[in-house]
């Protein structure tokens, strides 16, 4: 497995990331638990070393899935990457986040007990606090590196101006957020602003949740427990439109001799080096199939024919629901 490394003064992991949400029940139906654990062995078996979770996938047990998989493996042999502060409420759905500095230490303090680690690598809110300044709540992950419970600032799904202000009261190793063939707003703004900066990306989504992954099947929008049917991109013509372009990807993936996953993934790995795709496989089967792509190089030629498949701009339908895309700082 080769590596990246997160930003100017960042920790090296391994090239593909490994994203564990989809483990948790609720998200994308339902799950094997033993499945998810021999995936994440299966991963660090493979050299993977970043493993992605937060706090409330699963209300908690996504980190304890984890913890149960990560027992008997050296501790310093994967970097875990935490996001925190997305509020929950009975029933499901959520209610909020919340960046406050006391806030902060408390969630720290649930995710290492879940977890059983005493330090995080990478943590990060999950979103911005629009009540709390960016500086209070980086400020506060700042105490806890000076304490010895986190190693790096990291931030997700935020504008460029967020990152400067972030970045300016304590280096910012990572920005965590969506970037795909189909999701390509961080290129106008926020990847210029992360490289001038010296930040890396870790890039989720990259998939987009399945819908180009090749497998994708629209009857599943409507399976109990999976949640893509309240996507926009997944519903009725929208979801028709979007899978033409994945027909299209396929037949340049076909040239290439890979899958249209992995030609997928590998496009997001060349828009830079400092960019880690974070894959959310979860079974041995997703993950074998997107390994594969950590060494997939594609030509000047390549990106032009993929270009042409799936044009900027091309997918239909927002990302996410409208309540959520109030939350994101870049569009689709």
């Amino acid at each position: 497995m080769q590596t990246r490394t997160l930003g100017t003064n960042g920790p090296a992991v391994s090239a593909l990331g490994l994203g564990a949400m989809g483990m948790t029940n609720g998200v994308y139906g339902a799950n094997d638990r033993a499945e998810s654990i021999a995936t994440v062995h299966a991963a660090l078996d493979a050299g993977v070393t970043l493993i992605d979770t937060g706090d409330h996938y699963g209300t908690g047990h996504n980190e304890m899935l984890l913890a149960e998989a990560l027992r008997d493996r050296p501790r310093d042999s994967y970097l875990l990457s935490v996001k925190f502060g997305a509020l929950t409420q009975p029933g499901g759905g959520f209610n909020g986040q919340d960046g406050r500095p006391t806030a902060v230490k408390n969630f720290l303090v649930h995710s290492m007990t879940r977890l059983g680690v005493d330090y995080i690598d990478i943590y990060r809110p999950a979103r911005l606090d629009p009540a709390v300044p960016i500086e209070e709540t980086v400020g506060a992950i700042k105490e806890m590196i000076e304490a010895g419970y986190v190693r790096h600032v990291g931030l997700s799904e935020v504008g460029a101006e967020t990152i400067r202000r972030a970045h300016a009261v304590h280096p910012v190793t990572d920005l965590q957020i969506e970037y795909s063939l189909i999701s390509r707003a961080v290129e106008a703004e926020v990847l210029p602003t992360l490289r001038a900066l010296g930040i890396g990306m870790t890039a989720y989504g990259v998939l987009s949740r399945g819908l180009i992954s090749g497998h994708w099947d629209p009857s599943a929008a409507g399976r109990a427990g999976d949640n893509r049917g309240r996507m926009p991109r997944f519903q009725g013509e929208n979801a028709e439109h979007n899978l033409a372009l994945v027909e299209a990807l396929r037949r340049v993936a076909e040239t290439r001799g890979c899958t249209v996953a992995q030609l997928a993934i590998a496009w997001v790995a060349a828009q830079g080096d400092e960019i880690v795709p974070v894959v959310g496989a979860r079974t041995r089967k997703r993950l074998n199939e997107a390994l594969p792509a950590a060494d997939l190089k594609l030509s000047a030629a390549d990106l032009e024919e993929i270009e042409k498949a799936v044009p900027k701009g091309a997918a239909r339908g927002d990302r996410y629901p409208s309540a959520m895309m109030s939350t994101v700082g870049v569009g689709n």
